[in-house]
């Protein structure tokens, strides 16, 4: 017995439905608060994030552009990226990672 498409069409627009109405409350949350973004020490953290770069003052300046925009800083010294999905994600004009 075969599942028609339209049956499982339907059943993944609910799936999506579901999902978008359980994440708006989180989102009209945030932005009824009305307050900015947490600031963080870019300096601080930036500083523990290259201190074992080949190049940590480039590595600095890189990872302080990102951080003034996305106010994250992945933790330790590599990797982590999912922490902060705009600092893995903001890319170079020649298309490689910006972020440290």
């Amino acid at each position: 017995m075969a599942i028609p498409k339209a049956l499982i069409a339907s059943f993944l627009i609910y799936i999506l439905v579901i999902h978008l109405v359980e994440a708006d409350p989180k989102v009209n949350a945030d932005a009824t608060t009305g307050s900015p973004s947490k600031k963080i020490d870019c300096g601080a953290a930036c500083s523990a994030r290259c201190q074992l770069s080949s190049r940590p003052n480039l590595c600095k300046r890189a990872c302080g552009t990102c951080c003034a925009r996305c106010s994250c800083v992945p933790p330790g010294t590599s990797g982590n990226r999912d922490v902060c999905p705009c600092y893995a994600t903001m890319i170079t004009r020649g298309g490689q990672l910006k972020c440290p």
